[in-house]
């Protein structure tokens, strides 16, 4: 997470990027290698990843729940990241909120905002990322 000149990580939010180098350094400690494995997304990225669901799940209804649209997906804004492997998901789950770092869909288990304060309580999960297009 040092590589701050690659546009998936320079494009970030910068506090959001902050308390992702901090829990890396820290999982790093506890012999747990993080990595992002997506982050800032071009619109033009989004909307192809986009439409791949669509054909890969047979409704813009249905690719809904795993991936948004451009306009909703906050890894367009620099506001998510995909985390990875399995073992660095497992350990931001269980500490992610010592950073502000929440997972915020059930069904992905790599997704994670800076969706609270430093030691704070995440927000219940929805199920899945359509959730919060039916909420907002």
């Amino acid at each position: 997470m040092q590589d701050t000149h690659v546009p998936a990580l320079a494009r970030l939010d910068s506090a959001l990027l902050a308390a992702l180098q901090s829990a890396a350094a820290d999982a790093q400690a506890s012999g747990v290698n993080m990595h992002v494995t997506s982050g800032w997304r071009s619109a033009a990225y989004q909307q192809r990843l986009f439409d791949e669901a669509v054909v890969k799940y047979g409704s813009m209804n249905e690719a809904s729940k795993w991936v948004h649209s451009p306009s909703l997906s906050k890894h367009v804004s620099g506001q998510a990241v995909d985390i990875g492997p399995t073992d660095a998901d497992d350990w931001l789950i269980q500490h992610g909120n010592d950073y502000g770092l929440c997972q915020t869909y059930a069904n992905e288990m790599w997704h994670f905002e800076l969706a609270t304060t430093p030691g704070g309580e995440c927000p219940p999960q929805l199920s899945n990322p359509s959730d919060e297009r039916a909420e907002g």
